[in-house]
């Protein structure tokens, strides 16, 4: 009879031995956004399946048993991402409809130089204020999602957003005044 720690054995060697292709593969599956990490699904499916493998019943095929639970996992994340990103999208038209009828049509357009150089200061920020910006500002997050999904507490994640666009501010305004 398999005792209650087989799975646990096996799932922790399994993941000692093929963490870089298990990371290599989510990866190869989650290229398109900031908020999306391979450790962090890789980290996540492994803490769901070793906080369930003492109640399970043994697991023969330990690779096709973990690669299918990355896979869910991330086909998870796809699905409640494009289900939010309607759902904001949706509302941001509505929110700027309602704003017109107040105050007429808005030009919120920016040269584009600006967003050149916008896009440049981000890429050399540091990949944690790279990340806050592109979660809260472009994909739409609130801290208390990316709270959640990453176990960064949301004091951290407003203090690195902070930092972060006075980084930003300070690499335009110096730009700015060097070109002027």
């Amino acid at each position: 009879m398999i005792s209650e720690k087989e799975n646990q054995k096996k799932l922790k060697t399994f993941f000692d031995d093929e963490y870089h292709s298990l990371r290599a593969y989510a990866q190869s599956r989650i290229d398109d956004a900031a908020d999306r990490d391979a450790e962090d699904i890789i980290q996540d499916v492994a803490l769901k399946l070793f906080s369930r493998s003492e109640t399970a019943s043994p697991i023969h095929n330990i690779a096709g048993f973990v690669y299918n639970a990355i896979r869910n996992r991330i086909i998870d994340i796809m699905r409640t991402r494009k289900i939010r990103i309607h759902l904001e999208n949706e509302m941001e038209t509505r929110f700027t409809e309602f704003t017109e009828q107040f105050y007429g049509p808005s030009d919120n357009s920016y040269s584009e130089q600006m967003r050149a150089s916008l896009k440049k200061a981000i890429i050399r920020l540091k990949p944690d204020h790279q990340n806050i910006i592109k979660a809260i500002d472009f994909e739409g997050y609130t801290y208390r999602e990316l709270s959640e999904e990453t176990g960064i507490p949301e004091g951290t994640l407003m203090s690195r957003r902070h930092r972060a666009v006075t980084l930003l501010f300070k690499e335009l305004k110096t730009q700015k005044e060097f070109k002027n």
